[in-house]
């Protein structure tokens, strides 16, 4: 039996989480089933990433700027122009991720340069009518992202996950510019398990959310 799906009523959805919360897998399955225009982060691009998981201290500040630069670039081109074929715009990240790791990464001086021009230019881009954040425990974190087997992925630690999560909820307590939807997904294998994927757009899709942060579980 088909499982109706609900529909979408946003033009700009957002899927984030922490580092191997699984937002990519999901954007791509939402935008294959909706035919929605997808935007994927560059990640595999930067050439200071690598290097920067080896020294963090000597590359984080070029790593961080050169983040920067490349999600303005991409998301100020890619929602400029409304694609008439599709039916809404969804992307795996948002570009007040940038502030979130940079924090985390940079000494106080690099930060308070580094925040400075974020700011100039975090203005002009189109904020999100959906923002949804994937938690999943430190615990399970770790386990995915050694099941991706990236080398220069090995030596994230727990300790680094907690501060990148704590970055993201000191975020969204201050949010109120778009709704935030915070969904616990440590039970659901949205990838491996349609009814659980089918669970997961309903909680996204189903309800109308308020300006402000949201959560909801999900209980397969």
């Amino acid at each position: 039996m088909t499982i109706k799906k609900p529909t979408c009523p946003y033009q700009f959805v957002v899927i984030e989480g922490n580092i191997g919360a699984g937002k990519t897998s999901l954007a791509k399955k939402i935008s294959q089933d909706y035919h929605a225009k997808i935007i994927l982060e560059r990640f595999a691009d930067n050439p200071f990433l690598p290097k920067f998981y080896d020294n963090p201290e000597r590359f984080a500040f070029p790593v961080e700027l050169s983040f920067l630069a490349d999600r303005y670039n991409q998301l100020k081109n890619e929602l400029r122009d409304r694609d008439i074929f599709t039916s809404f715009t969804i992307a795996d990240y948002y570009f007040m991720k940038s502030l979130i790791f940079a924090r985390n990464t940079l000494a106080d001086d690099e930060y308070e340069l580094y925040s400075r021009i974020f700011h100039i230019i975090y203005q002009a881009l189109p904020k999100p009518d959906l923002y949804v954040y994937l938690h999943v425990s430190t615990e399970k974190l770790l386990s995915n992202i050694k099941s991706r087997g990236r080398s220069y992925e090995s030596k994230i630690t727990a300790g680094y996950l907690d501060d990148i999560r704590s970055g993201y909820f000191g975020f969204f307590k201050q949010q109120k510019d778009f709704r935030v939807l915070v969904v616990d997904t440590n039970q659901v294998d949205f990838v491996g398990n349609d009814k659980h994927y089918n669970l997961l757009l309903k909680a996204i899709f189903g309800k109308e959310y308020s300006p402000g942060i949201n959560h909801v579980g999900i209980n397969p």
